[in-house]
């Protein structure tokens, strides 16, 4: 394989000014730039209609918030919005498996189900690159946000590895197995060891969340899946080293003598 070139209040997402943009005029011209918007904050109470309707037009995930999370991001005068502008540029999933195809290698995606900490992402990120998987997929709403902490934590990875971002992963994984793909599950919930399944054939692998694991319906439809023997008193791993404890049995599988 080729090496590519209770009730406790959260705190708002650490930012800097540079990724931050408030106010309905300038949220406006945001959108309507091209830029790539990784989260865009409404005030609940607002009925900001013009943003709205771009943000649907465009893809942009948007969520309603009391005024207290805006004035905990901002205590400047952000007029119920505010929006985060991505350090990367998504990519559309189809274009980046045809290139893959056409490229003549074999696919090696990884799909993130609902992974959340930013720290894990990046770190998740730069042991992709360095393994070679083609694309990260996220969903659209309820993943991690790809900001100046998760650039840091891939140490560039995020620079170089293609991020696609999915409104709809069940679909997406129909879509992927449609294509050629077998859908393997990381998870403890089977029988089968990591090592028993055949990586070095087109695969995505589904990464779940820190707190819950992979969601039942990715479970049910994947086509295997794929334990990490674990032989302490520990019950589980963090899904950034789980996730590099696979993809490098997948790495193992395709590159031949280790080399």
């Amino acid at each position: 394989m080729e090496k590519r070139q209770y009730t406790v209040r959260k705190p708002a997402p650490r930012q800097s000014q540079a990724d931050m943009v408030f106010g309905t005029q300038s949220v406006i011209e945001t959108l309507r730039s091209g830029k790539e918007i990784e989260r865009l904050f409404v005030q609940r109470e607002f009925g900001l209609n013009e943003i709205e309707k771009l943000a649907k037009e465009l893809g942009v995930p948007l969520q309603r918030v009391p005024v207290e999370k805006l004035n905990r991001i901002t205590r400047k005068n952000h007029q119920g919005v505010i929006a985060f502008v991505s350090p990367i540029q998504y990519m559309p999933l189809h274009n980046v498996l045809t290139q893959v195809y056409e490229d003549g290698k074999t696919p090696l995606f990884l799909l993130l189900d609902r992974v959340t900490d930013v720290r894990n992402f990046g770190a998740i990120a730069r042991t992709a690159e360095c393994a070679g998987v083609q694309a990260i997929i996220v969903p659209t709403k309820g993943g991690a946000q790809i900001n100046a902490d998760a650039m840091k934590t891939s140490s560039g990875a995020l620079n170089f590895l293609p991020i696609c971002r999915e409104p709809n992963l069940y679909e997406t994984l129909q879509y992927l197995r449609n294509s050629g793909l077998q859908i393997i599950a990381c998870t403890e919930k089977t029988e089968k060891s990591l090592y028993e399944i055949d990586f070095s054939i087109p695969t995505v692998i589904i990464m779940g969340s820190e707190e819950d694991g992979i969601s039942k319906e990715f479970i049910q439809l994947a086509d295997s899946g794929a334990k990490i023997p674990l032989t302490g008193q520990v019950e589980s791993l963090n899904v950034s080293v789980a996730s590099s404890i696979i993809l490098y049995e997948a790495v193992r599988q395709r590159i031949p003598n280790g080399k």
